[in-house]
């Protein structure tokens, strides 16, 4: 197993691209702490990964908290006596026009997205650095940190902070021998996207834009976060994996069937 004893801690973990990175971590020999803010369905993930025969646990954490992402750490230590990786997952989307765009909207997704993954990354660096090991901290970019979708301005926006913020951390921490790296995931099949999988001419415009002619699962995001996460990626840090399907090297759209 790749990341045998490895303490990780994986934010946004109830759903997703975070529950799968849980659920590959875990697999892979990890002992996953799952935070997020749904309490329900986050204790059902760890629960399930118990019963499983992996070491794991879901602490409450609300990203944009100082207080809650310390005890997030703080809980993490308590129970497994060190961090190894963290992965800054968590994260939220509001769509509106950008003239009806409200202030509290922008605030509340930079909040999140932005803000948060500061928070976990210098709460994580902190304990790496003083256990003095090293380690690897893993951000959620998107396709969207370079492309632009006015309808999800706040969104855009933070993911385009979020590469800065990876390149930034990358810098100021590899002298300490923590790596930090994001991933930039394209279409991915989440419960966002599920939810419009039933609309032909959504798919169809989904497809159109994707070269490799469907759509990502969760779990090839979380394989990416394995590799960064092991020592098969020790010489990488200050880079974003885009995982897309070809779809940020496109220039123009593709004929589909259907």
């Amino acid at each position: 197993m790749r990341l045998s004893g490895k303490v990780t801690i994986v934010t946004g973990a109830s759903a997703g691209i975070g529950l799968a990175c849980a659920r590959r971590f875990a697999a892979e020999g990890a002992k996953v702490v799952l935070a997020d803010v749904n309490e329900e369905r986050g204790e059902a993930a760890a629960a399930t990964l118990q019963d499983e025969g992996r070491e794991a646990l879901f602490v409450r954490c609300d990203v944009g908290a100082k207080k809650e992402v310390d005890a997030l750490i703080a809980d993490t230590v308590d129970a497994y006596g060190r961090l190894d990786v963290m992965i800054a997952n968590a994260g939220i989307v509001h769509a509106a026009d950008f003239l009806d765009l409200e202030e509290e909207d922008f605030d509340r997704v930079l909040r999140i997205n932005l803000k948060g993954v500061f928070l976990c990354g210098q709460a994580a660096a902190r304990q790496m650095a003083a256990q003095g090991e090293g380690g690897s901290i893993i951000t959620m970019s998107s396709v969207n940190a370079v492309m632009a979708i006015p309808s999800i301005t706040p969104y855009v926006v933070s993911k385009g902070g979020v590469n800065q913020l990876t390149k930034v951390m990358a810098l100021a921490l590899a002298d300490k021998g923590i790596r930090v790296n994001a991933i930039g995931p394209g279409s991915i099949m989440t419960e966002v996207l599920q939810s419009v999988a039933g609309d032909k001419a959504a798919m169809h415009k989904i497809m159109s834009r994707t070269p490799m002619g469907r759509v990502g699962e969760p779990d090839e995001i979380a394989s990416v976060a394995v590799f960064l996460a092991s020592d098969d990626a020790s010489y990488v840090t200050g880079q974003c994996i885009y995982a897309d399907g070809g779809r940020l090297a496109l220039n123009y759209t593709v004929p589909v069937k259907g």
